[in-house]
């Protein structure tokens, strides 16, 4: 599962990606509602930039995980979060979130950051 989820992202970093990983159509204004409804953002912060309550929580904001890795990270959790089955949150609702996700701005670099480059 571990590997699965290491493997994902290495391609996703890599820029190469199968037609199944690529992102969903999905509506992301409802993606935000699911997002804080069924709380994400407990953990992951109201903006997916992640967090350390209970444990750190990675930052989701313009996930690298293709598609299909993040559908499987929530279904079935390689840490302490919870999964989220079909009947909890359907695929559609995924979809809707990864695509709130990838719409948000992400970690801003650090040379980007003026007091990290005194």
């Amino acid at each position: 599962m571990r590997f699965a989820l290491i493997a994902a992202a290495l391609l996703a970093a890599t820029g190469v990606a199968r037609a199944q990983d690529a992102a969903p159509a999905g509506n992301a204004d409802n993606g935000k509602k699911i997002f804080l409804a069924v709380g994400c953002y407990e953990c992951h912060g109201r903006d997916g930039q992640g967090g350390a309550f209970n444990g750190p929580a990675p930052i989701l904001a313009k996930t690298a995980l293709p598609f299909d890795a993040f559908k499987q990270q929530l279904r079935d959790p390689s840490a302490d979060m919870p999964p989220y089955a079909e009947g909890v949150l359907p695929d559609a609702a995924l979809a809707d979130i990864y695509v709130f996700l990838q719409s948000l701005s992400g970690p801003t670099p650090a040379k980007d950051i003026a007091i990290l480059n005194h």
